[in-house]
């Protein structure tokens, strides 16, 4: 059975900010207490100023770490298939019910944005097969 968790990881783009939550206090009310960030694209927890993590705060923030990275793979992973949906319904969308107005108005931009695609997936492709 697991123990409740003493830590609150408030997300952010790169990482999380990592809080102990305090409950023993006067008032009887949640308090944060700041502890450390975490910078997932570099692998680093940065102790918050003068607070520094217990060794079961450190396990449990590495077993987060792993549990958000995982996360963050699924979501790529489904946003990848979304971004197939999408581009199938706008080529749909285009073929059966564009008018004039709507292709002037983004043609330019999609037409852009596939073809940065399309360069990228060629050149990876290309290496891929290039260092078998």
């Amino acid at each position: 059975m697991n123990k409740p968790s003493n830590l609150y990881f408030r997300t952010k783009d790169n990482g999380a900010a990592v809080f102990r939550v305090d409950t023993e206090n006067r008032q009887k009310r949640l308090d944060f207490k700041p502890i450390a960030n975490l910078n997932l694209n570099k692998g680093q927890i940065n102790p918050h100023a003068e607070h520094t993590p217990t060794a079961d705060e450190l396990h449990e923030i590495e077993e987060w770490i792993l549990k958000r990275q995982e996360v963050i793979a699924t979501r790529q992973t489904d946003d990848i298939h979304r971004l197939i949906d999408t581009m199938n319904s706008t080529a749909q969308w285009y073929q059966t019910k564009a008018d004039h107005e709507s292709l002037d108005e983004w043609a330019d931009e999609l037409l852009l944005a596939m073809h940065d695609l399309r360069s990228v997936i060629v050149r990876k492709k290309s290496e891929q097969l290039t260092k078998r």
